[in-house]
């Protein structure tokens, strides 16, 4: 499998699990029903889990687009191989998305809520508030890039070992599920432009009953923000951590 289709895959099975554990809460008539934030969590920080384990043998399992231009802004990716990995991800989105939206098939038209519908597809905030929204995603972006870096970083490990190949996915599924748990709440941290658009452009054009609009003036703060906190985070640990 090639790098690229390796991320359409891992971005696939990361939204089908992740976006699938916020339908199964918000959704009406569910088994999981309002079964709450620690669930949806939970179920993302797995989510990422497993599709890094999946994937990261063959594409590194950047799964993110703020991931992929922090690393290249730093040298660590090839700018020539960003384009084709954004893409991948993206597209990878909405496939998991569209995947959802099957899996959930019956369950769209017993929810009421266009905004539920919305939210298993993708972010919207608690509080709408363009500024301090795109602040949140900055500083959830950052603290993702900083914690993919730090806590992977070789010293963690013994020179030699497969611990960082064992272990890593499942601290990259942690510092998820404590970025979710402590930063999630204003905007349900996005940190990922590909978790959001890909999912947000399959709800625009699948045939949900009384889905609503997919918000496209929001849309940028979860592209923006993730990006642009994880490029400085990726600066920063150059600059602090690796001198």
């Amino acid at each position: 499998m090639s790098p690229i289709l390796a991320e359409l895959f891992g971005t696939a099975i990361l939204i089908v699990l992740g976006d699938g554990v916020v339908a199964n809460v918000v959704l009406s008539r569910t088994k999981g029903n309002n079964s709450g934030w620690i669930v949806i969590t939970a179920g993302w920080a797995f989510a990422v889990t497993i599709a890094v384990y999946c994937v990261n043998a063959i594409s590194g399992a950047h799964l993110n687009p703020a991931v992929t231009i922090a690393l290249a802004s730093t040298g660590a990716f090839e700018w020539s191989k960003v384009p084709g990995y954004i893409a991948a991800q993206i597209v990878g989105g909405f496939i998991g998305a569209v995947i959802v939206w099957l899996a959930y098939l019956p369950h769209w038209k017993a929810t009421p809520d266009p905004e539920s519908k919305l939210g298993v597809f993708s972010t919207t905030p608690a509080i709408r508030s363009p500024g301090a929204n795109l602040v949140a995603e900055i500083i959830g972006g950052f603290a993702l890039v900083l914690a993919l870096l730090a806590v992977l970083s070789p010293g963690n490990f013994v020179p030699g070992s497969d611990l960082a190949k064992g272990f890593g996915p499942l601290l990259v599924g942690v510092i998820v599920w404590a970025i979710g748990l402590s930063l999630g709440g204003p905007t349900g941290y996005a940190i990922n432009p590909a978790r959001d658009l890909g999912p947000r452009i399959a709800h625009s054009v699948l045939p949900i009953e009384g889905k609503g609009s997919s918000d496209w003036g929001y849309a940028w703060i979860p592209i923006v923000g993730p990006t642009v906190g994880g490029v400085i985070a990726a600066l920063f640990y150059n600059l602090v951590w690796k001198a």
